[in-house]
């Protein structure tokens, strides 16, 4: 990939929207990783030959899913409107959310994933309490459960509180017997994955929800636009290489081993310089130690 000017970087190079290349120094894209790949590893005296570009690059992707999964901090963050039906369609890019909040005026308040569930599937029945079928004998559905109209009207005994007139604050109390996981007396949700949907109470109708979640990284699959942090593209090489070498046979165990523990040494060191410690946050943080606690 060619290096941007300042005018390309700054500007797009005059081309809509502008504000494109911002940032983008900081990444490599997956089709420049499979480049680099082929170009320096793979090949008569290299560390692998006789591989496929195909397999390089689904280790490469494979490799940049687990780092979004536990690694970078490329949380994703959306802001939304829940429906009168009290559901908000996962984005289809979503794996696992960090948290949910609702944003009024401004502010936002955490919410509590509830522990029951607060959505169902119902079955339908004719006037003799019978199950219904279609001609190809599958059960028939009714359109509503009883369990999702509740929620709807709010006469679900999970959306009941004493305090469901302060709902828009961090309410953390000490009544006797509560869950404390549970003590927040802001609206809830839960996440239903199987319907790739998320289930809100019956307070949420309109309102906004702002969702911080995680990405596999894959971007709808274009390799150009699937990013990844320079400080880990070392690291994705030895993956690379180790996948490789741990799918053959005929391959010393001494040298997978070699290659997985080189894998393993690069992930820590970059793990290391992504999760870097400010000498001034540290300062600030240690001012803490002279401080008299009553």
């Amino acid at each position: 990939m060619p290096y941007l000017t300042n005018y390309q970087y700054y500007l797009n190079g005059g081309s809509a929207p502008t504000n494109a290349n911002h940032g983008s120094y900081q990444y490599v894209s997956v089709k420049d990783v499979v480049n680099n790949y082929m170009f320096a590893y793979v090949g008569q005296d290299k560390i692998v030959d006789n591989v496929d570009r195909s397999l390089v690059r689904f280790h490469a992707k494979q490799c940049i899913k687990e780092l979004n999964y536990d690694a970078l901090k490329e949380i994703k963050v959306l802001e939304a409107i829940v429906g009168d039906d009290l559901k908000l369609v996962m984005p289809y890019d979503y794996v696992d959310y960090i948290r949910m909040s609702l944003l009024q005026d401004g502010t936002l308040y955490p919410l509590v994933e509830n522990s029951t569930e607060m959505s169902a599937k119902a079955y339908l029945y004719d006037n003799n309490d019978d199950l219904q079928f279609d001609m190809d004998g599958n059960v028939l559905y009714a359109p509503i459960s009883d369990l999702d109209q509740a929620r709807i009207d709010g006469t679900s005994t999970s959306n009941i509180n004493d305090f469901s007139a302060d709902c828009c604050y961090y309410y953390v109390g000490q009544r006797y017997g509560d869950d404390p996981s549970q003590m927040n007396v802001n609206p809830k949700f839960r996440v239903n994955r199987r319907a790739g949907v998320i289930d809100f109470d019956s307070s949420m109708s309109g309102q906004k929800i702002v969702i911080e979640y995680v990405s596999d990284g894959m971007e709808g699959g274009v390799d150009s636009e699937i990013m990844i942090n320079k400080f880990f593209e070392k690291y994705i090489y030895a993956y690379i290489t180790y996948s490789l070498l741990d799918s053959k046979v005929d391959i010393p165990l001494m040298r997978i081993e070699n290659a997985r523990k080189s894998m393993r040494a690069l992930y820590r060191n970059a793990r290391i310089r992504i999760n870097k410690m400010n000498p001034a946050d540290l300062l600030m943080t240690l001012r803490g130690q002279q401080k008299w606690i009553k």
